[in-house]
């Protein structure tokens, strides 16, 4: 289960908020390590540390690290006593979050009787590499949009592994961030992808909701195993809640794998067969025949959705100037153009429906 190793600290790298990278020695091997101080404290060179070294050890690419398990020799004070929502359950690490849904939260008197995301665009994504992109689409067009991300826990648990998450929130691209299920580190903390919602739009006033897993989805080669499935559960809750559900398509020109060429095969179940509330699915204006199999590919979504042709003029431009480096699958933008402008795509059509009233308000959407 865990594979342990004990080392030393050599060397302190560079941070983001909630993250500490690290060089640890290992006997005479050099490590490349992640401490997060809220959970284990800050460790500095000289600590001993006690480090999880599974993923490293199986070459994992996102999961690519050491883990910091406990600085034994120097343990941190004893936190403030407050919230009483446990994520990451029962595990060793467990942690103890105020909840925005819970009785002690100030925000418990909005989120009690909360029902309601009163039409706000919500744009779902499969993987988080996504999230940079979707931005881009609505900041092109939609500047002065409040963005809220909902992090899902399909992937990392710690929202502070994201350096994306970091970037996006220092360059002004993201408002604020909630982190749900077993996710933890956000803005605001959540039981379920239904509070997590209420809370975005409800206490941090999203004008746009973006909700993706964290980083390192999980996947088995299999129709049902994979942790994106989780795409279409989070359409059924926007839906149930009254928003505007966007579906942004994982599609690629460049995975090496045919279940993911052209859409991804996650995307045709998660939206086909898990999403049972009608969602916004964005089809980008792809050129060629490889657009002509995109647009083909899509055209079983129409019995549920609304299947939605959105240009991408200009989006490419947007996305070079994104404030983080792009990247999906270890593919930069220019090497997985078609994944990065669906996702844009996406982005675009949502921030077109900011300013559009909710259907049964005299609204033409439909």
């Amino acid at each position: 289960m865990i594979r342990w190793r004990d080392g030393v600290v050599a060397q302190v790298g560079r941070s983001w908020a909630g993250a500490l990278e690290l060089t640890v020695m290992v006997g005479e091997q050099p490590v490349r390590a992640l401490a997060y101080p809220d959970l284990v404290g800050t460790p500095v060179a000289g600590d001993r540390v006690l480090l999880n070294v599974g993923a490293l050890d199986r070459g994992l690419g996102t999961g690519g690290y050491a883990l910091v398990v406990a600085v034994p020799d120097r343990l941190p004070e004893d936190p403030p006593e407050r919230g009483h929502l446990v994520k990451a359950r029962y595990t060793p690490l467990q942690a103890m979050v105020l909840g925005a849904d819970e009785q002690d939260s100030p925000d418990h008197d909005v989120l009690r009787d909360a029902d309601d995301l009163f039409g706000t665009p919500v744009v779902v994504a499969d993987l988080h590499s996504a999230l940079p992109a979707v931005l881009a689409g609505v900041y092109e067009t939609r500047p002065t949009t409040r963005v809220v991300y909902v992090m899902t826990d399909g992937g990392a648990l710690p929202l502070a592994f994201s350096r994306s998450v970091a970037t996006l929130r220092d360059a002004g691209w993201l408002s604020g961030t909630v982190t749900v299920g077993q996710a933890y580190g956000g803005d605001r903390e959540a039981v379920t992808v239904h509070t997590g919602l209420l809370t975005a739009v409800q206490v941090l006033a999203a004008e746009l909701v973006v909700i993706t897993q964290g980083p390192g989805n999980l996947g088995t080669g299999t129709r049902w195993g994979f942790s994106g499935v989780q795409s279409g559960e989070a359409v059924n809750a926007i839906g149930t809640l009254g928003g505007r559900a966007v579906a942004s398509l994982r599609i690629s020109e460049a995975d090496p794998r045919p279940r993911h060429r052209g859409i991804s095969h996650h995307s045709l179940t998660a939206y086909g067969r898990v999403a049972l509330q009608p969602a916004d699915v964005v089809v980008p204006d792809l050129s060629g025949d490889f657009g002509d199999a995109v647009r083909d590919a899509a055209e079983p979504l129409k019995a549920r959705h609304r299947v939605v042709r959105v240009g991408i003029d200009g989006l490419y431009d947007a996305l070079q100037a994104a404030p983080v480096k792009l990247s999906t699958m270890g593919r930069a933008l220019d090497a997985d153009r078609a994944y990065f402008e669906a996702a844009a795509a996406a982005g675009r059509h949502a921030a077109r429906l900011v300013d559009v009233p909710p259907p049964g308000v005299g609204s033409q959407y439909s």
